[in-house]
């Protein structure tokens, strides 16, 4: 990867700035680059209160970011309104949050930035800013200009995808529709194919209900919406597998056999990863036109400022952002 990946800051109330002074200390020397667009006086000041011994430079283009990047933490500015405390956000910070994360898209797209990798924000903070979006997926899918934002989180133990994600668990039966898991399931194995250089990728697809419905005798989205699905990705050409029982498709055994899981909710999706390997998986946003990763977990207020965030899954984000946008570029030049 030629072009820096651009980091966002987050909620500076929050640990996105500590785990970011981690994650320079673990990629320094080898790992790949990147460059924090926030406010330098923040970190600097967060960096000396946790006893973190990192330079921070202030940069004027992500270039020079680059070339900085094994002797100090590059910060392109992006001031604060207010002074940040941790454990306490400030409506203050939200527009240079929002302009943040907003730069960061534009510089992805230009080819200045070989991806987006996004720290922690509360929800609260887009909707008191006016974005009208409740969560960073489908903002990004705006100001990319264009994509259907699929949601992955991915370890090395595992990789799964919520075909519906942040609605009520009584919504997902009347929410899943045979297009929307056909979309899903189309999105993800060209992403495993162009981005995670799996030449023939296996999805292995859940049932909505307890052991997928026994054949219609605990309820009928399996025989009406989700076989029917998995017909036409099949027709496709793509490997596919299923309807499973969640219960079972998380073990070892089943696990090898598949390379991602479409998961029909929410936390069908996410408990199984984030027991196996809460710490390194990764929110991945597939369908768009720029890489886009995530470390998975909040803003966690009740601990920032203290020390004692661990910087594992934003290190892994930056690495599987760096992977994905290599691959894309190889297939450009090729």
């Amino acid at each position: 990867m030629t072009a820096p990946l651009a980091l966002t800051m987050g909620d500076p109330a929050g640990i996105g700035g500590e785990i970011a002074l981690a994650a320079w200390c673990a990629l320094r020397t080898g790992g790949p680059s990147f460059v924090l667009i926030g406010d330098p006086d923040w970190l600097a000041t967060l960096a000396r209160s946790i006893t973190r011994d990192v330079p921070v430079r202030a940069v004027a283009t992500l270039a020079e970011g680059a070339a900085a990047f094994p002797r100090a933490l590059p910060v392109l500015s992006e001031p604060l309104a207010a002074p940040a405390a941790p454990g306490r956000p400030d409506p203050a910070h939200g527009p240079a949050i929002i302009r943040s994360v907003a730069r960061a898209v534009t510089f992805a797209r230009s080819g200045e930035a070989g991806g987006v990798v996004t720290s922690p924000l509360a929800k609260t903070t887009l909707l008191a800013g006016g974005i009208g979006h409740a969560g960073h997926t489908t903002w990004l899918a705006e100001l990319a200009g264009g994509g259907t934002p699929v949601m992955m989180l991915a370890s090395p133990m595992l990789r799964v995808v919520p075909v519906t994600v942040h609605i009520p668990l009584a919504d997902v039966p009347a929410a899943l529709t045979v297009d929307r898991i056909v979309a899903a399931g189309r999105i993800v194995a060209a992403a495993l194919r162009a981005e995670f250089g799996i030449t023939r990728p296996r999805l292995a697809v859940t049932g909505l209900n307890p052991h997928a419905g026994e054949e219609g005798a605990i309820g009928r989205e399996e025989i009406e919406t989700i076989r029917p699905a998995i017909a036409i990705l099949r027709a496709d050409g793509l490997a596919v597998s299923g309807p499973h029982p969640a219960d079972s498709l998380f073990h070892p055994t089943a696990r090898a056999g598949y390379d991602a899981a479409l998961c029909m909710y929410h936390d069908q999706a996410l408990i199984p990863i984030k027991t196996l390997d809460f710490a390194g998986s990764v929110n991945v946003t597939l369908g768009l036109p720029i890489v886009r990763t995530s470390p998975d977990h909040g803003t966690a207020y009740d601990i920032a400022g203290k020390g004692l965030a661990d910087p594992s899954s934003l290190i892994a984000a930056i690495e599987l952002a760096a992977a994905m946008a290599a691959r894309r570029e190889r297939a450009r030049a090729a």
